[in-house]
């Protein structure tokens, strides 16, 4: 496994870094553990005080960590500072809500018979995070952040392309104060990152990324009988009702599908939009993809930035073909392409039938699939024909409607009025082949820590 920054805007090579040698990985795991045994003793406060000191240097330090996430993956400056801004959140959030997310609980019990009886909640042991490129700083620390705050330790496998970002962090969190081996990022290869899932001392593993890779280390994590969470892919619908603030909507839509260069799980994938609304729709959404602009990502003007990498353009476009040569009509904005870099004019499809393999897709870039529904309840049905099931939004003016419809959409999550968001204190995550699992909050500090019940019984108490 290669892993080398490649700048997505000029196609260079900057720097490449080796695989992490056997003796690395086995020094990593051995300095997590001896960590663990005394971090997992460490008081809340003193946790805190240095995931306080992490969103710090964060902000302190913005523009040089959003440059780099620029550089490495090719996302837009402004969209990197507010991708460093939400890492902060994420670290400010747990340093002044982890110990009450963690608080003890008393249990209810029927009788004086059963006890008094609570739960604690305690840290597992070290976890194996495996993280991709698409947010490089906020997917690391919406796992570093609540399972550090809990006691646990954390060794990193981050993306390939992004290794300067993933040493970044490991940076960011020695200079935060974390004790040595608390978090350690390595470049390993396939057959280590088996071994470290399969080593004793490691008690869970995070991923976030694709069906794939999930499906893998998944399998991996099951066979060694480990906890795991999985944040897969998406396909996210965005259901425009006939009585939506049109405007405002076709906004949302365009920049739903296209931040991030729709390199996101949660991007507004499939436009459903019933019949009396749908070409006013269609019109508006395709004049608002019109005015974005391809370009340098770090010129504020430019506001549709590269794909990741000239693979993924390759990729993206076999799939675009693939879905023409099944029925469907692409139409391709025709924004004027730079000279250099990944960069991949915006696609939309439409008549995409059900029998099109692409119907069931992850398109990881900026195609969107354009579909007309009968009404409101053709809407639902189009929107849960998915094997995904993350997020997805739906646009009325009436707030009761969109919350009715928003509770028949099989996923993780559902906004009215505004593309699925990512916050430091809303969950994240999904149902079906997008994953299992949640992160952030008090249910992502929970999916790593022991449910321990305690029960104090008089001693002549029945059994």
């Amino acid at each position: 496994m290669a892993y080398a920054t490649i700048n997505p805007f000029t196609n260079e090579q900057i720097k490449t870094f080796p695989n992490s040698t056997d003796s690395e990985v086995d020094a990593a795991l051995d300095a997590a553990h001896a960590a663990f045994l005394s971090w997992r003793e460490t008081s809340f406060a003193e946790r805190a005080k240095i995931m306080q000191k992490a969103a710090d240097i964060l902000r302190r330090d913005s523009e040089k960590y959003s440059a780099l996430l620029t550089l490495e993956m090719g996302k837009l400056i402004s969209e990197a500072r507010a991708e460093t801004e939400l890492s902060a959140a994420i670290f400010e959030y747990y340093a002044k809500n982890a110990e009450k997310l963690l608080a003890p609980e008393s249990l209810p019990v029927a009788s004086k018979d059963e006890g008094r009886a609570r739960i604690i909640f305690q840290p597992l042991g070290i976890l194996l995070a495996v993280e991709p490129w698409n947010f490089p700083f906020y997917q690391v620390a919406r796992i570093i952040a609540p399972q550090l705050s809990a006691g646990n330790t954390v060794v990193l496998k981050h993306a390939s392309n992004v290794p300067q970002c993933a040493e970044a962090m490991d940076r960011l969190m020695i200079e935060a104060g974390l004790p040595k081996g608390g978090f350690r990022n390595l470049y390993p290869t396939h057959d280590q990152v088996s071994r470290i899932i399969a080593d004793h001392r490691v008690r869970g593993v995070a991923l976030t990324g694709s069906e794939g890779a999930g499906a893998k280390v998944a399998s991996g994590a099951g066979a060694a009988l480990k906890k795991s969470t999985m944040e897969l892919g998406g396909s996210d619908a965005f259901i425009v009702l006939e009585d939506a603030d049109l405007e405002k909507t076709i906004k949302w839509a365009v920049f739903g599908r296209h931040w991030n260069a729709g390199q996101v799980c949660v991007s507004a994938k499939r436009m459903i939009v019933v019949d009396k609304v749908y070409d006013a729709f269609a019109k508006g959404y395709r004049e608002g993809v019109a005015k974005l602009k391809m370009g340098d990502p770090m010129d504020p003007s430019t506001t549709l930035a590269p794909l990741s990498s000239q693979g993924a353009v390759n990729d993206l476009k076999k799939q675009v073909e693939g879905a023409v040569a099944a029925g469907a009509k692409a139409e391709e904005i025709p924004l004027p392409l730079p000279n250099a870099g990944a960069f991949f004019r915006p696609v939309i499809l439409s008549d995409v039938a059900h029998d099109n393999p692409a119907r069931r897709e992850e398109f990881f870039g900026p195609v969107t699939l354009l579909f007309r529904a009968k009404d409101e309840a053709d809407a639902i049905r189009i929107a849960n024909d998915s094997p995904y099931g993350l997020g997805g939004s739906v646009f009325t003016r009436d707030e009761a409607r969109g919350e009715a419809v928003a509770a028949q959409i099989e996923t993780g999550m559902v906004y009215v009025n505004h593309p699925t968001m990512v916050k430091a204190d809303l969950p994240f995550g999904g149902v079906l082949r997008s994953g299992y699992g949640r992160e952030l909050i008090g249910l992502g500090i929970k999916e790593f820590v022991n449910a321990k019940l305690i029960d104090v019984v008089d001693i002549d108490a029945p059994f």
